[in-house]
């Protein structure tokens, strides 16, 4: 599922400075190299400034340059991998997702939201040829799709209702209707969505707490529409189960 380019920010929106952390987030974000004009149009910065924060993330590795296209470093690439070998849930929701991707025979990801991002800590892959575009590392707004929608539908109340805000606007019907849809995810306990970020794929998500109302991620199974139909329930079975193992793994002993 490809990521959609998030809205610029207004510079006096972000405190001066986080602004060389805006820039490496932008980067992070969309996976691929970018150029100044793009960067620019991301981050809502004036080119000066921009600049300066590019040269500050190159002199520490965060960042390389080449023929004017900017990605993450080596340094970004250490922080990655530390993460991978710090992350508790990493390993604990593993032999779950590989369990139920060899059960439904599709892609299974864990997500996290990050600010106003969903982001894929982890991928089990399908061995069909045609699969989804979803990878580790990849984002997405945090408001469509089912990953986003599930992530969002179980934060804490007033960080839920500060991007609802953000994204709709305060007391506007669009909001209204979104607060209804998340209440139904939290009621049936998953969320699905079909062609809403990517055409053609349909997903379903379930929360992963580590206590009683205290979520932690989601997982995600995701499959082309064409394979899913007439198989949803039986997909969003598995993968409810699935979750529900992972929970236990997570909650104490």
């Amino acid at each position: 599922m490809p990521a959609r380019p998030p809205s610029p920010a207004s510079p006096s929106a972000v405190p001066t400075a986080d602004r060389v952390l805006q820039v490496l987030a932008v980067l992070a974000q969309q996976g691929r190299t970018m150029a100044a004009p793009e960067l620019m149009e991301h981050t809502g910065l004036a080119r000066s400034t921009l600049y300066r924060q590019l040269a500050r993330l190159k002199r520490w590795g965060f960042v390389l340059e080449r023929d004017g296209q900017y990605a993450p470093g080596p340094v970004s690439l250490q922080l990655a991998l530390g993460f991978d070998l710090a992350s508790h849930l990493v390993p604990l929701a593993r032999p779950a997702m590989a369990e139920l991707c060899q059960q439904s025979h599709e892609s299974v990801g864990l997500i996290v939201a990050v600010n106003d991002q969903a982001i894929c800590l982890d991928m089990v892959e399908t061995s069909q040829s045609l699969r989804c575009s979803f990878e580790k590392g990849r984002s997405v707004p945090l408001r469509l799709g089912a990953s986003a929608k599930c992530l969002l539908a179980h934060l804490p109340e007033d960080r839920r209702n500060a991007l609802l805000d953000t994204h709709y606007g305060p007391n506007t019907p669009t909001r209204a209707a979104a607060l209804q849809e998340l209440q139904a995810i939290r009621d049936t306990g998953y969320a699905v969505s079909t062609s809403e970020v990517d055409a053609g794929v349909w997903g379903c998500s379930v929360p992963l707490f580590r206590a009683p109302r205290q979520s932690v991620g989601a997982i995600t199974l995701m499959a082309p529409i064409l394979r899913a139909q007439g198989q949803e329930s039986a997909l969003v079975h598995m993968t409810v189960v699935a979750g529900a193992r992972i929970s236990r793994e997570l909650s104490p002993h």
